[in-house]
């Protein structure tokens, strides 16, 4: 955990998708400091026309390269989600050439009792890991 939702339109290669991958789950290693084998990536590819991203009125120019990330994580520091915006933008833009311009990132906060890793158990509550 977190579990982590990738959007991009259908414009990369396999290999570019293991790399952006990877880029994400080390700024995710690095700024919430979770495990390494702690990695939940989900990546959806959209057609044409199918991923819509503007600006929210900040004049920021979106090319069809637009990577959005979803994060679903136990509650962070603001220093820590900071932390993870920066490590993103560097990260992608080092591994995939990918402008900042072209990063948008949102999380979403939920407690201990929102997560079942299996067996029907809620494991950060029955203690099987660490809250």
């Amino acid at each position: 955990m977190p579990l982590i939702y990738i959007d991009i339109h259908d414009n990369r290669t396999p290999d570019e998708i293991t790399t952006l991958l990877g880029a994400v789950h080390t700024a995710v290693v690095d700024a919430f400091e979770v495990p390494d084998r702690d990695r939940y990536q989900i990546v959806t590819v959209h057609a044409p026309g199918h991923l819509v991203v503007q600006d929210t009125g900040l004049g920021i120019r979106r090319t069809p390269r637009v990577v959005v990330i979803r994060v679903v994580s136990k509650r962070r520091s603001p220093e820590k989600k900071q932390r993870l915006y920066e490590l993103l933008a560097a990260n992608l833009a080092r591994d995939c050439a990918l402008a900042a311009s072209d990063l948008v990132v949102t999380i979403t906060e939920n407690g201990a009792e929102d997560w079942s890793f299996g067996h029907g158990r809620a494991q950060f509550v029955t203690g099987e890991l660490p809250a």
